[in-house]
């Protein structure tokens, strides 16, 4: 069986933040029952409703598209509430009071629901009316301001944690409320904010600030020598290898692979900083002269943690990945064939294939028959009225 199987989620989650949240859910074998706005769906779908950024998160989930702003959309939502274990949102502040679904609505329909949500800023403080996406999160919690050049500006980062770092860390929150329920029986309100989550992944910048004394600074690619991106043989943007040698053993296998600095010794002693400029200047002109996977395993076999960089595209075909089952292929209505990236952890006894993501509406009908007995016939008037797509 899979690790979540029998646990129910309605999911009123958008974007990424939320939907990283309960995809994660689905990949460990939670029912996850998305419900979007007849028409539209998720913003996150696109003008076309199949946009890749939509599939690569909303994987392994069913969609039911029901009005929530009519009375009859609204209470057929409420009447869903019962049949499941848990209810995720992140909308914008404000929208879930619009609709009239906070905590205290549902409980009367499910008391012991495990209801979840993700803001920007949290429900509380000055901030908490402030819209919010990942990379303003990521500007409020630091994120920022240790990315970038020594003496350049603030950098945006790369990789969207504020969105999906938020999400998975409400995934392991509704995992403990999960657990929690089995023992005592009792539902609870989570609550996680993207700012505060997003400072999860700072502990090690802020470990040198003296408890909050002082700020931390900008590296850049480097770290001195041994911890340092160096450039390799090619003319891609992307030629790259990063080593991080962070031990003394670390440092003498990799000056014994790209060889020691003691025949270029001048007369005279050497600064640490020149000593120190004089080993980049060695692994430069080593990697320079090796194309970076080469590069990679010379040194890794060597004993010295060190990775070409990879590009987005590089991830779908690399060997290692693609040997570990990590890319998996799945049959999309539309797009056809598609290559995805499968939930990275592994757990000896629960599998969870990897389902594409639905169509909106996709699962209306399955689901409202299923769950609350209405028949074709209704559900087809539902549908006419404009309350639900099926």
């Amino acid at each position: 069986m899979a690790a979540l199987d029998g646990m129910r989620i309605l999911d009123m989650t958008q974007y990424e933040a939320g939907t990283s949240c309960t995809q994660a859910l689905a990949w460990m074998g939670a029912d996850v029952v998305k419900v979007e706005a007849p028409g539209r769906g998720d913003p996150g779908r696109g003008p076309n409703g199949n946009a890749e950024y939509f599939i690569v998160w909303n994987s392994n989930k069913r969609s039911v598209a029901i009005d929530l702003k009519s009375p009859k959309g609204r209470e057929l939502f409420l009447d869903l509430v019962p049949k499941f274990d848990v209810f995720v949102e992140n909308y914008g502040p404000g929208v879930i009071e619009k609709l009239d679904l906070t905590y205290d609505v549902m409980r009367t329909r499910k008391p012991d629901i495990i209801y979840a949500r993700l803001k920007g800023f949290g429900l509380d403080g000055p901030w908490s009316d402030f819209k919010c996406y990942d990379m303003v999160a990521q500007a409020a919690a630091g994120a920022f301001s240790i990315t970038g050049e020594v003496d350049g500006p603030p950098m945006r980062p790369g990789p969207t944690m504020g969105d999906a770092g938020t999400g998975v860390q409400m995934a392991l929150a509704i995992c403990g409320a999960y657990i929690q329920k089995l023992r005592t029986g009792k539902g609870q309100f989570i609550e996680l904010s993207m700012q505060e989550a997003m400072t999860y992944y700072l502990r090690t910048a802020t470990s040198g600030g003296r408890f909050g004394e002082r700020p931390a600074g900008r590296s850049g690619n480097g770290g001195g020598p041994y911890s340092n991106l160096y450039p390799c043989k090619g003319d891609g943007p992307n030629d790259y290898l990063f080593v991080m040698a962070v031990t003394g053993k670390m440092a003498e296998a990799l000056l014994g692979v790209v060889g020691g600095i003691e025949d270029d010794a001048s007369t005279g002693e050497r600064t640490r900083e020149e000593t120190m400029a004089l080993i980049r200047e060695k692994v430069t002109t080593w990697t320079r002269e090796r194309k970076k996977y080469d590069a990679m395993r010379e040194l890794a076999e060597a004993g010295v943690p060190a990775s070409a960089v990879l590009t987005t595209q590089d991830l779908y075909t690399n060997p290692h990945l693609v040997e570990r089952g990590f890319v998996h292929e799945v049959e999309h209505p539309i797009h056809g064939m598609i290559k995805l990236l499968r939930w990275p952890v592994k757990m000896s006894e629960s599998d969870v294939s990897v389902k594409p993501a639905p169509q909106l509406g996709e699962h209306t009908s399955s689901v409202l028959a299923a769950d609350l007995g209405l028949t074709d016939k209704a559900i087809d008037q539902l549908a006419q009225a404009g309350i639900v797509n099926a």
